[in-house]
């Protein structure tokens, strides 16, 4: 009897057991199948042979995911742009060569995590990586980095504060940061050095300047000969004087304008000198200057907004740059036309924007122009502030009339600039015709 007995549970353990085992082995090959793209031809082999070799080939899909990605970050490493990456806490994760170079990343070492602030004394970069991580979207911007470098001699690839020789000397670099989000919060951002850009342009810019300095003593005595020699002509001799002491007075212009661009480059705090102004007053007080001329086209001007808006800047300077913006409004704006000048401000932001420093909106005042005329060409955009830059024919005057210098608005951007401010020029999407936009920071001491 105890026989049977044995017999019947070993009987019914076998049968648990083969049970369980095709259980197990069912849910094996459907874990399998999931991982892989096999056959049933293929499933129907023994299950650990399969589960062994898929374990195997996702180690080798590992491996190779990190050969690509060491691949990647050593081609990164060697890029002639500078990288880095940062975490949702804004520590430094990674950056390569060019970044170390550009941002003086001594204190670095690969495998490191530090907070990006320790190492990188740089505001501008901070607030576009906060910008990017608050808005999810790509950024771009332009500024210049200043940092303290040790040595014994100068740098030549970078420009310093001190001609002597020193152990401790302040340098800047001007560079551009591209800016785009990742998973996880994290940022990553490219920098461009623009160093040797801006070399080249400060080296052409000074060979022009020193032509121009030279050219002035002559073109004034030239001048002088003409005016001398008109009382004592008759036509059609004295016609060809005047032309000659118009071109002469053009050319006059062209120099002094572009010496004043050297000055205004050079060092825009001996040119300005501060003062609190009415914006609205500056505007009525040249649109009076050019009023005869706007009666003859019957073109008015319309000022919309606050007109109790002011702001502290050079008042002289700020003339010149609306006698600018508003006489070309006038030139390309048709007979019995339009004018619209908008005055906004978010000053009253001020002191939440010191607060929220990762806010897009800085506190500033803007003053829109926009004309009735046939707008900016869009291939002339981009260029419209460079030095000497003659758009297409619909933004041009007529051959008669071309007694400006072509330096009028790279002028009226530097001015700007010089008080901390901002300029742009596109098309008005409903009027059609050019809108400049300027943008004044309210306090010239926290300049956007």
């Amino acid at each position: 009897m105890a026989g049977v007995e044995f017999i019947i549970g070993l009987t019914v353990g076998l049968g648990v057991c083969v049970w369980q085992h095709y259980h197990w082995k069912k849910r094996l090959k459907k874990l399998i199948k999931s991982v892989s793209n096999q056959d049933d031809r293929s499933i129907s082999m023994p299950p650990l042979y399969l589960l062994r070799r898929e374990v195997d080939k996702l180690d080798w899909e590992r491996r190779q995911a990190v050969q690509e990605r060491d691949n990647w970050q050593r081609l990164i490493d060697r890029a002639p742009i500078g990288y880095l990456l940062v975490d949702e806490e804004n520590q430094l994760l990674w950056c390569n060569q060019q970044a170390r170079t550009l941002l003086k990343l001594d204190r670095w070492r690969w495998g490191e995590v530090r907070l990006l602030l320790e190492l990188v004394r740089s505001y501008e970069l901070d607030l576009l990586i906060e910008r990017t991580r608050k808005s999810q979207q790509s950024q771009e911007k332009e500024w210049v980095f200043y940092f303290t470098r040790h040595a014994s001699a100068q740098d030549e690839d970078f420009p310093s504060f001190d001609n002597q020789v020193s152990s401790k000397t302040v340098q800047a670099i001007a560079l551009c940061g591209h800016s785009f989000p990742l998973p996880g919060r994290q940022v990553g951002v490219f920098l461009i050095n623009r160093q040797p850009i801006v070399e080249l342009s400060r080296s052409r810019d000074r060979t022009v300047s020193d032509l121009s300095h030279e050219l002035k003593t002559p073109l004034t005595s030239i001048s002088l000969v003409a005016e001398n020699l008109l009382d004592r002509l008759q036509n059609p001799e004295r016609r060809w004087v005047e032309q000659m002491l118009k071109e002469t007075n053009r050319l006059t212009n062209l120099v002094q304008e572009w010496l004043e661009l050297t000055r205004l480059e050079a060092d825009p705090t001996k040119v300005l000198k501060y003062e609190s102004i009415n914006v609205h007053e500056i505007i009525d007080s040249v649109w009076q200057t050019l009023e005869p001329i706007a009666k003859k086209k019957q073109v008015t001007l319309t000022q919309i907004g606050d007109y109790s808006i002011s702001i502290d800047g050079d008042k002289s300077r700020l003339i010149q740059v609306f006698l600018n913006l508003l006489d070309n409004a006038l030139k390309h704006s048709p007979v019995e036309g339009e004018i619209v000048v908008s005055l906004d401000s978010d000053c009253c932001k001020l002191e939440e924007s010191r607060e929220d420093e990762v806010s897009s909106i800085e506190p500033q005042v803007i003053i829109d122009i926009v004309d009735s005329g046939t707008g900016f060409v869009s291939s002339d955009i981009p260029h419209v502030f460079e030095r000497l830059y003659r758009g297409e024919r619909s933004r041009n005057r007529k051959a008669s009339d071309l007694s400006g210098s072509g330096l009028g608005l790279a002028i009226v951007q530097e001015i700007i600039q010089a008080h901390g401010g901002f300029i742009e020029a596109k098309n008005h999407p409903d009027l059609g015709g050019a809108w400049l936009r300027v943008k004044l920071p309210c306090d010239p001491k926290n300049p956007i």
